[in-house]
């Protein structure tokens, strides 16, 4: 394994160049509708109405949501200290609390918080429901849709209700939006940034060298959109890999099958590749993750966390991270702050790149025999120095 050159602090600075030029093309093009206020409105001396849709529990839904009430705290929209600890990956003690707080704007509706809970049949049961619902009952005048699956079922003809659709790796890929500049749907707003998985697979290949990157997905379109396969075939000419593939179950009701069909999966990818990268998946989950970082450990095997230093801090290599969520939190408390104040969510922009952090474990690199040189050291945001256990 190649020792990092300082072509790797290029490759960061090209990382930052490139998101801070996607922020600021955004403001030299902007409508006028991102420029709609933020400040906390009632609706016609009313509150709010909100909703919550979500294919299944999945902890970065969770993360996604609670900094995006952080946002919405920050804008005044909401008061509070902090969010409660939760436990497990789900929203639904997290929707109960939100029930308990004295907003004068928003009102999170008791029984308005959806899961199809990954299972296809209650998908189907769900989706038919909340549309129904939105349709007819006109008691939510706002939803959050969580993943592909909520994006989906929510970008459809008849649905008029707006919609803010979060944590999608693609949704233009998925279908949800028509491009990064237009969702195509006057009431949908779907974030996306373009570059992100392109510049983590540059940066990793930048740093590491490999020859035979394996990834772990499940071989379907929404599988394949989690996986940025996408992004993984378009650089692997120009950078000189091959992929090696190994096919999992993600979006199952049965949670433990979808994590041992990961665990085999890492168990073959590490006697076959020369790096993994570790994308975001039903299978790869905090009961499942130490199981992960021990078959790379035991091979010593590089590995790219896709979904950012959460990860890194629990035993995997590297990754660029999302800098705690908290900028795509606020990102997605101000769209909606300028929807509930009039602007319609295809008018306001989705592309947003996060400010990127390298993050990497230095006992992993120890375990593994990697030797990250100074220039490493001194471009990454996030150093741990031990492998921790999930928070």
């Amino acid at each position: 394994m190649k020792l990092i050159s300082r072509r790797l602090l290029a490759a960061a600075h090209v990382f930052v160049v490139a998101a801070v030029v996607a922020v600021v093309t955004l403001g030299a093009v902007a409508s006028p509708a991102a420029e709609a206020p933020t400040a906390p409105s009632t609706h016609n001396g009313k509150k709010w109405r909100i909703a919550y849709y979500e294919g299944g529990e999945y902890i970065d839904y969770q993360k996604n949501f609670v900094a995006m009430l952080h946002g919405l705290r920050d804008l005044g929209w909401l008061a509070f200290d902090e969010v409660p600890p939760q436990q497990g990956e789900g929203v639904k003690d997290l929707w109960k609390w939100l029930g308990t707080l004295d907003s004068p704007y928003l009102e999170f509706v008791p029984d308005a918080c959806y899961s199809a809970n990954w299972d296809d049949a209650a998908r189907e049961a769900t989706r038919a429901a909340l549309l129904g619902r939105l349709a007819t009952g006109k008691d939510i005048d706002l939803v959050f849709a969580l993943g592909t699956w909520a994006g989906q079922d929510l970008a459809v003809d008849g649905n008029t209700v707006p919609c803010v659709v979060m944590a999608t790796a693609n949704p233009q890929k998925a279908g949800i939006i028509k491009s990064a500049e237009d969702s195509g749907r006057d009431n949908i707003h779907a974030r996306i940034a373009p570059e992100r998985f392109l510049q983590q697979i540059r940066v990793f290949h930048d740093v590491v060298g490999f020859k035979k990157l394996g990834v772990a997905y499940e071989d379907t379109p929404a599988g394949r959109t989690y996986a940025a396969m996408d992004a993984l075939e378009a650089l692997a000419p120009e950078l000189g890999y091959e992929i090696i593939g190994c096919h999992t179950k993600s979006d199952i009701a049965d949670k433990a099958q979808a994590e041992a069909s990961a665990i085999a999966c890492f168990r073959e990818l590490s006697t076959r590749a020369d790096a993994i990268y570790v994308t975001v998946q039903g299978g790869v989950s905090e009961r499942s993750l130490p199981e992960v970082v021990k078959i790379a450990l035991d091979a010593r095997i590089p590995t790219f966390s896709q979904n950012g230093s959460d990860e890194v801090r629990q035993g995997l290599l590297m990754s660029i991270s999302l800098a705690g969520y908290k900028y795509v939190g606020q990102f997605y408390a101000r769209t909606m702050a300028q929807i509930l104040n009039g602007a319609k969510p295809r008018a306001l922009p989705q592309i947003f790149e996060d400010p990127p952090k390298i993050a990497i474990n230095l006992k992993t690199a120890e375990i593994i025999q990697f030797d990250p040189p100074v220039d490493m050291l001194l471009a990454a945001d996030e150093v741990f120095e031990q492998i921790e256990p999930a928070r």
